[in-house]
């Protein structure tokens, strides 16, 4: 068996949203309520993936996992920050392959010259507040009954991580196009 990780490209939109989709339908894990369409998601997978890390766990060329970094806010100032995100097949859970495409994701932003990372998960979570701990993130605060889905409002947590050394005058942000793509044996 083959393991590897990679960063994805749009052509893996159909496969990734494959494993993004019961998150939607049957849990309040994400808050988004509704299947984005293919060609949707298609989308939203080269936007991303063309600036930021969006990587992918394989075996045997079947993907069972994804982990990517996107925007955290839009103006300038922001640049340095990504908010990150990690999604595992239900069927692969426990796996340790979070733990590998986090590992890869971060080493990845600091090469790129990211500095903070932002996690954010919908309460109640005690297994996404406990993996991200273990990665180094802290808790922020948490936004009360900010979202509503499954006719019942539900409260945000926000968790941080540094990345990198915050120095003055940081190095420009690298996109991940302006890198190498490579295939990491797992």
């Amino acid at each position: 068996m083959t393991h590897n990780i990679r960063q994805a490209t749009a052509a893996d939109s159909a496969k990734i949203l494959e494993i993004y989709a019961p998150f939607i339908t049957d849990t309040v894990i994400t808050f988004e309520t509704e299947l984005p369409t293919a060609q949707e998601f298609y989308v939203r997978v080269k936007e991303i993936s063309e600036r930021y890390p969006f990587l992918v766990y394989e075996i045997d060329n079947k993907i069972l996992g994804y982990a990517y970094a996107a925007k955290h806010r839009e103006r300038a100032a922001y640049m340095y920050n990504v908010e990150v995100s990690v999604y595992i097949s239900p069927k692969h859970h426990g796996a340790g392959i979070a733990d590998k495409l986090y590992t890869r994701l971060f080493e990845l932003l600091d090469k790129l010259g990211y500095k903070n990372a932002y996690a954010v998960y919908n309460e109640p979570n005690e297994k996404s507040r406990k993996f991200h701990q273990k990665f180094g993130f802290e808790y922020v605060g948490t936004f009360r009954k900010t979202g509503y889905k499954f006719g019942k409002w539900h409260d945000v947590t926000w968790l941080e991580m540094a990345i990198g050394e915050h120095g003055e005058n940081p190095k420009k942000i690298v996109s991940i196009n302006e890198v190498v793509r490579v295939t990491f044996p797992v």
